[in-house]
């Protein structure tokens, strides 16, 4: 038995159902060239994203750039995600900061129907783990949407701050982003049942195997949002125990992390230079983070046509 509200189950039902059969997409914001948002492009782009049947989506999180939008934005992306999700799968906003202003963005999200949200690390300072659990319980206690916590940075729960956070009735669940599994092991055994676990590593395809083995199938797929052909491939080999994973990670997934580490935020940066160079409309990203420059850009393209090489396909069809 699991301690979720009704609400709070249904979801973690469908997202439950939904990792199953998918990757978890977490979708670009699109800007434009003078950084201004370009909704009318994010909706395009997230219409042919959502037609490659993900798990759930997740939009205005890290890849999307959460960290700069302001509420407006973060309310026409939002609601955009939710009236092209129509309902198919589910919706999980990101919200963050301190407790008070992850409580706004909350609203936010919840006013525009998303169906959870999932609580990003909250800003600059280290805090002990009273606080951290006070945090998810300020945040719930203002909102009825089901939160996922994310541990990530600064935020990194104690076995028994996991058995608190999980007796509040609308937190189904946690996604890790430190890859030690040793904890992550002893976090597993402490929840209670039916509460979810996320595989939030950068490129988390990369210790897909290894999180597995302490019970955390599910993860979050950045290649989603620029190659759902890569993503989806490499999702159905693991489910099958194929080959294809080993292919997968040597020919594509290790050079494209190569690549990314060589500069800090090209966790980001590069996945929406990607996607640029597939022809979606995505435009670039917003200061601090910055765009990378010829020589990786080029790098990039190489990375890109080699892993759509291994599942068939090609970069542009135009």
């Amino acid at each position: 038995m699991t301690r979720f509200s009704a609400t709070a189950e249904g979801v973690a039902k469908r997202l439950r159902d939904g990792m199953v059969g998918g990757v978890l997409s977490f979708p670009l914001t699109s800007f434009r060239e003078d950084g201004g948002l370009d909704l009318e492009a994010y909706r395009a782009y997230l219409s042919a994203q959502l037609d490659s049947a993900p798990g759930a989506v997740f939009p205005a999180c890290g890849t999307g750039e959460f960290f700069s939008l302001d509420e407006d934005e973060y309310r026409a992306v939002v609601g955009a995600t939710v009236e092209i999700a129509d309902g198919r799968l589910p919706v999980v906003a990101g919200i963050g900061y301190g407790w008070a202003q992850a409580l706004r963005f909350a609203r936010i999200a919840e006013e525009a129907g998303a169906d959870a949200a999932l609580v990003l690390p909250h800003y600059l300072v280290a805090a002990p783990q009273d606080g951290l659990v006070e945090q998810l319980r300020r945040i719930a206690s203002g909102t009825s949407l089901p939160l996922i916590a994310y541990q990530r940075g600064q935020v990194a729960f104690t076995a028994d701050s996991l058995r608190r956070i999980a007796e509040i009735p609308t937190v189904i669940g946690l996604k890790d982003g430190h890859s030690d599994l040793d904890r992550l092991q002893r976090l597993t055994l402490a929840a209670p049942d039916g509460f979810l676990f996320f595989n939030g590593a950068s490129t988390a395809e990369i210790q897909a195997r290894a999180y597995a083995t302490v019970g955390v199938p599910a993860y979050s797929s950045a290649v989603h949002a620029f190659a759902p052909e890569i993503a989806n491939a490499f999702f159905a080999a693991l489910r099958d125990d194929d080959a294809g994973v080993t292919k997968l990670l040597r020919d594509f997934y290790v050079p494209l992390v190569e690549l990314r580490d060589r500069v800090p935020g090209y966790a980001v940066s590069l996945v929406k230079a990607a996607a640029r160079l597939r022809g979606l409309p995505v435009g670039p990203v917003r200061a601090p983070l910055t765009d990378p420059g010829p020589e990786e850009l080029d790098a990039l393209a190489q990375v890109l046509d080699d892993g759509l090489k291994v599942v068939g396909a090609v970069r542009r069809s135009d």
